[in-house]
């Protein structure tokens, strides 16, 4: 009988955790959880999870906006309170960071500056507190690790904000809308689908590099 993978990976989207997806396929050396945007989907997923499994090591995963300007798409960046995954991951090629765990998108450069002003964060999420949390609570370790989807010099395309249902997730109904009414935009939506893909497939190489390998 095969043990039960030891680490948990967790995503707020597929679209954030397909590559490595692709490269961990067959291999059950981690668990993939996909739990929605926000604190409290994240909490209530993490939760469920841990009621009937016990990880020894939780990573709260997925894109990031840019706060310090000197961050460049693609660039992953991460935080922990356990000294052995920082070494893991500062050895795997990821920048130690410091993250605001924010609400709602930040879609303007206007608003991430006014982030990075207030909180003094290099990078702002909205998933990541309720999960370390939740670590913390269980004695597991964990950390954040996030690559850089967008840029702290760089609007969004379209506020996200206001394309989402109650439970935060995109609403695609109000997506079509807001294209069809300014389809001008359709060049920025195609460079941000690219821009994050190319996110997914960075993370992805960081992450295997800490991953044990398949016996």
């Amino acid at each position: 009988m095969n043990a039960k993978p030891q680490i948990l990976l967790c995503f707020a989207l597929k679209e954030e955790a397909f590559a490595l997806q692709e490269i961990m396929a067959g291999k059950g050396v981690a668990n993939i959880l996909i739990t929605g945007i926000g604190r409290q989907n994240a909490e209530k997923s993490v939760r469920d999870f841990l009621a009937s499994n016990s990880p020894q090591r939780v990573f709260t995963c997925g894109f990031a906006g840019g706060l310090n300007p000197e961050l460049a798409p693609g660039a992953v960046v991460f935080t922990t309170d356990d000294a052995q995954l920082r070494e893991n991951l500062r050895g795997a090629g990821a920048r130690l960071a410091k993250f605001f765990c924010a609400t709602r998108i930040a879609t303007t450069v206007a608003e991430k500056a006014e982030l990075r002003r207030s909180t003094g964060a290099d990078v702002v999420e909205m998933e990541s507190e309720a999960i370390q949390t939740v670590c913390r609570e269980r004695g597991v370790a964990c950390a954040t690790v996030r690559v850089i989807s967008d840029t702290a010099q760089e609007d969004l395309p379209l506020d996200f904000n206001r394309l989402s249902n109650p439970d935060s997730s995109l609403n695609y109904g109000k997506l079509v809308v807001a294209v069809a009414k300014a389809p001008g935009k359709i060049p920025a939506l195609l460079r941000l689908q690219r821009n994050s893909s190319f996110a997914a497939k960075r993370l992805a190489e960081v992450l295997v590099r800490i991953l044990p390998q398949p016996i």
